[in-house]
């Protein structure tokens, strides 16, 4: 008899949490624009980037994912391939270069989350684990996720990464902002530790009359495009290339937020039919009663 009581109120609350949610992605379209005097951001200047990786070693240490020494960090075999963020890295750094370029001059580039002004990753959550914060911080909170895994699908930087390896409680990994360096002053670890300026904070608007500042110095160094400004609605991670950034591993996106485009499939599903979840629910309901019912006419 209990387990038939917690199979309904488990089921009872599925449906009610996708109805919430259906509720709550049709009064998300009206977002507001982000405040680029309130919001950090990180600028990226590949052009000044020496690939020395210590980025990548400070954001380990930060966050406790691994214990290697900054030596080992020194090793450029990396480069021969590309790498994503990972559960136990959340940030690395690439190499690229132009293949029409005479010089072969190969450049490097860090890789992260981008900490979208309007994310994918938050829109797509139908528990809320994910947040923009004031910041502009996009926070996660593994209390409330249920991996679900939605948020891998909808990031266009295919940045989240999942503990696979954990049986129990497993989380979704990213990029924290150093949230808890931003909070009371400090810069992130991969941008106190950058020897080259190449990695510089600010509020966005700071960091983006930096770029333009740069540009307009040295116009034969830099691409005129300021790849994050505008792309997905933008983002606070903002990078300066010296070519064209179709060479690099940044996805070619417009100016139009990603949850405008999903959230908009998601609102017809809503709108018209029973949501997913609670069909689901219905269906376990069904199935349920179906088995209880074959093992009476058994007994």
């Amino acid at each position: 008899m209990d387990i038939t009581r917690r199979n309904f109120l488990g089921l009872t609350a599925l449906g009610t949490l996708s109805a919430a949610t259906g509720t709550s992605a049709a009064s998300s379209l009206h977002r507001e624009p982000v405040d680029n005097k309130k919001v950090y951001g990180v600028l990226v200047d590949t052009v000044l980037c020496i690939g020395c990786r210590k980025c990548e070693w400070a954001c380990n240490q930060e966050h406790k994912l691994s214990d290697k020494k900054l030596q080992e960090y020194e090793d450029k075999s990396v480069f021969d391939r590309h790498r994503r963020p990972s559960d136990s890295a959340y940030t690395v750094v690439n190499e690229f270069s132009n293949s029409e370029d005479p010089t072969g001059k190969k450049y490097q580039i860090k890789v992260q989350c981008m900490h979208c002004n309007h994310p994918a990753c938050e829109s797509a959550c139908i528990v809320g684990a994910f947040k923009k914060v004031e910041n502009g911080t996009v926070r996660y909170d593994a209390w409330k996720c249920i991996g679900c895994r939605y948020c891998m699908i909808a990031c266009p930087f295919q940045i989240p990464a999942y503990e696979y390896s954990k049986a129990i409680e497993p989380r979704v990994m990213k990029c924290t902002f150093c949230l808890h360096r931003t909070e009371v002053g400090k810069r992130p670890a991969c941008v106190e530790i950058c020897p080259n300026e190449a990695l510089v904070f600010g509020t966005r608007e700071q960091i983006l009359q930096v770029a333009h500042e740069r540009i307009q110095a040295r116009p034969e160094k830099y691409s005129a495009h300021v790849y994050g400004e505008h792309e997905a609605g933008g983002t606070s991670w903002i990078y300066l290339l010296p070519y064209d950034f179709k060479h690099t591993e940044l996805p070619a996106l417009d100016d139009r937020p990603i949850p405008d485009r999903t959230e908009k499939i998601q609102h017809a599903i809503f709108k018209s039919f029973v949501p997913p979840a609670a069909l689901y629910g219905l269906l376990g309901l069904i199935m349920y009663t179906q088995k209880r019912d074959s093992r009476g006419e058994e007994d």
